[in-house]
């Protein structure tokens, strides 16, 4: 829906967005409003609402400021008590968590939040027929990878009811990090009653779902094509009384410069700001850099056992024609960084205290004339003089001017290539994506928690989000240990982890391009801004305005 315009040019009608919340750079106080309500840009349409079917960052930070689970992640990423009504009870070998819930949460509609709705939730996400992206997170669960996989049945999923507010959840094996998992909305309860009740039409809009978080969801009217939407109070909400805001609206703006207009005419209160832009304003007092842990990469489509991607040469020649420094100084220039592997930094530490980053080592530094020995090599292998192939990706502003450097700089090196680009809406590239339908793709992926499995579990052979569908056996074989039989030993765990991520680095089966840092501008009055290098990025609870 063509909403944003109508909402912003009914904010200046009324002039103000929350007691001069909006200040923009001119300094000016906003007329003063009895709603406290905010406006935030953001860059891509949201393409689910469905908790199930959520595997992007732009539908989990939606989900997880109008639902919550267990846990919540503060502003300083520590974790809080949400839906548990105090820390679990740990079995001593680590394999069975038992959580009390709170008797006071509710749904949106009234309903009680019942330790049902942990057991519903879960096991539709795993249920094959669902077919959620990131139902692999449950392998770690008792019968996870079976329920999934359709070979037992989902209620064999080892989560159960224990009365209404009392919940056990039986792991396969002990993992370090499985309360921070429990922050993401894969893990959110649902409400079994109302997702029956739409049926095929559950989450199509802010209407067809209810909620248990901080917030409701208001006028979204579909996923991948609405450009606005609202979170609400949520009157019925436990904890209601810390939420000091009224609403956030949201509106999709793909241009910068655009949404830079937009806060500085005190349209807009957070926007995200790329390449020179983000540059010019970095001396503004609205200016924040917000680092994540996100790599954003190109996958090569190898699903075919005829495509030229399996060839390792050609998948090098590629990746070492592009100059990643140029790359984040000269057309993002956002202060992101420069990838040296698949794992981002300050992710994951070894037992002495070292960055994975640094033990593993720069895989990725450019160098053209290494590129052009690898095409040469590739040429040979496979017969050819010439290649076409189109790298698919987003359509934001970012986004159009990274692949066009990739054109130039992969076109400028390996003579003989030529790159079409594909930019189309967020949730097209995601369809295309899952379906395998490109040559290459940029995409982006971030930290579900803070350890360096939460991505080389995406590399591995059969996970849904390995979507190129690169495969080593021996890369599977070190993953595995790490989180079965050196689970319980730090430092072989971490070996594995190296060895596996120096694998797919040396054959480049992706190639990463940076770790991305966030460039925002966001109005100097808000306070209790939770943003968050790993799971859901933003939580909205606590802000409030001066």
């Amino acid at each position: 829906m063509q909403k944003k315009w109508a909402i912003l040019t009914s904010i200046v009608a009324v002039g103000a967005l929350l007691s001069g919340c909006s200040t923009g750079n001119n300094g000016q106080q906003a007329n003063q409003s009895k709603e406290k309500s905010l406006n935030f840009v953001v860059q891509q349409e949201m393409p689910t609402a469905d908790l199930s079917l959520a595997s992007d960052t732009v539908s989990f930070t939606a989900l997880n400021n109008v639902y919550e689970g267990l846990y919540r992640q503060d502003k300083n990423n520590e974790l809080v008590l949400a839906g548990a009504a105090e820390k679990p009870q740990v079995s001593q070998d680590g394999l069975t968590y038992t959580f009390k819930l709170r008797q006071d949460a509710k749904w949106s509609n009234g309903d009680p939040v019942k330790a049902q709705d942990y057991v519903y939730g879960w096991q539709r996400t795993v249920n094959p027929k669902t077919a959620s992206q990131y139902a692999y997170l449950f392998s770690a669960i008792e019968n996870g990878k079976e329920t999934n996989a359709g070979t037992k049945a989902v209620s064999d999923l080892g989560i159960k009811a224990v009365g209404d507010y009392e919940l056990e959840i039986k792991l396969s094996q002990a993992i370090p990090y499985f309360e921070r998992l429990l922050t993401l909305p894969t893990f959110f309860p649902q409400n079994q009653k109302v997702v029956e009740q739409y049926g095929k039409d559950y989450a199509i809009n802010s209407d067809s779902a209810v909620y248990n978080g901080p917030y409701v969801l208001k006028d979204f009217s579909g996923p991948g094509t609405d450009d606005a939407w609202t979170y609400a109070k949520n009157d019925n909400y436990w904890d209601k009384n810390a939420v000091n805001l009224d609403s956030i609206n949201v509106s999709v703006v793909k241009d910068s410069s655009t949404a830079l207009n937009l806060f500085k005419n005190n349209q807009a209160d957070d926007i995200v700001l790329t390449g020179e832009l983000a540059q010019q304003n970095r001396n503004d007092e609205a200016y924040q850099s917000i680092l994540q842990a996100t790599t954003q990469y190109l996958e090569f489509n190898q699903r075919d056992s005829n495509s030229v991607f399996k060839n390792e040469n050609l998948r090098k020649a590629i990746s070492y024609s592009i100059d990643r420094k140029a790359l984040t100084e000269s057309i993002l220039g956002n202060g992101s960084m420069p990838s040296s592997g698949f794992v981002p930094r300050n992710i994951m530490k070894s037992p002495d205290g070292k960055d994975f980053t640094d033990v593993v080592g720069n895989y990725l530094n450019e160098d053209a004339n290494q590129a052009k020995t690898y095409w040469e090599k590739a040429k040979q292998e496979l017969g050819i003089t010439t290649l076409n192939f189109s790298i698919l990706s987003s359509d934001t502003d970012a986004s159009k001017k990274i692949i066009e450097y990739l054109q130039n700089a992969i076109q400028t090196n390996l003579e003989g290539v030529k790159v079409n680009l594909t930019p189309v809406p967020f949730s097209v590239r995601l369809d295309r994506a899952a379906a395998g339908n490109f040559d290459l793709l940029m995409g982006s992926y971030g930290a579900d928690y803070l350890d360096a499995s939460s991505f080389s579990d995406l590399l591995k052979s059969g996970v849904s989000y390995n979507r190129g569908q690169w495969s080593s056996a021996e890369y599977d074989r070190l993953v595995n240990a790490a989180s079965t039989t050196d689970i319980k030993d730090a430092q072989k765990r971490f070996n594995d982890l190296v060895s596996a991520e120096k694998i797919v680095m040396s054959q480049q089966g992706v190639a990463p391009l940076y770790q991305a840092v966030e460039a925002h501008m966001i109005n100097p009055k808000i306070k209790n801004y939770a943003a968050h290098p790993a799971g859901a990025k933003f939580d909205y609870k606590w802000l409030s305005v001066e």
